[in-house]
């Protein structure tokens, strides 16, 4: 499924705003849904171009900023690409968190195994008996074995298993 995506740059000024130069925002669009983050540059407003989203003017710092914005559009596509590559859902947010290094948090099944033994562990006499927690340990064991066999990994994401598993 194919996704319009429609990125501008755009001074943002501040609403006591009086005169010098104001942050260049970028503004992520898909399908009608926005997302946006400061770019870390600013611009004059009488030197900023809206049509074309860029800083008008043949100084090295102005070629210098331009280029940082075509260099920025260009990993935003790219971070678009990589989604669309993962067959992941491609919004605004997941563009922009993508692009900046924000994701879900990997759960790794060892690390999952080795918490819910420490919990097991603490459970032992109350509520489980020290065989049922003995098994886990060995449940542990087994997985690090299987996972040094079958993927030469310590560890793996959890997304990642499936029934062939």
């Amino acid at each position: 499924m194919k996704t319009k995506i429609s990125l501008l740059f755009y001074l943002k000024k501040p609403k006591n705003y009086q005169k010098g130069p104001v942050p260049i925002y970028l503004r992520i669009t898909v399908e009608s849904k926005r997302a946006e983050f400061t770019t870390g540059r600013e611009c004059e407003p009488s030197h900023w171009n809206t049509i074309a989203g860029r800083v008008t003017g043949a100084k090295e710092a102005v070629k210098s900023v331009n280029a940082y914005l075509g260099n920025l559009e260009q990993q935003l596509l790219d971070a678009h690409a990589a989604l669309v590559r993962d067959g992941a859902l491609i919004t605004a947010e997941t563009i922009k968190n993508k692009f900046l290094g924000i994701g879900p948090k990997q759960r790794l099944l060892m690390e999952v195994i080795a918490d819910h033994n420490e919990r097991m562990k603490e459970l032992v006499g109350q509520e489980y008996a020290i065989g049922t927690f003995k098994r886990y340990k060995v449940l542990e064991r087994h997985t690090a074995a299987f996972l040094k066999d079958h993927f030469n990994t310590s560890d793996f994401d959890i997304s990642r298993i499936d029934f062939a598993f």
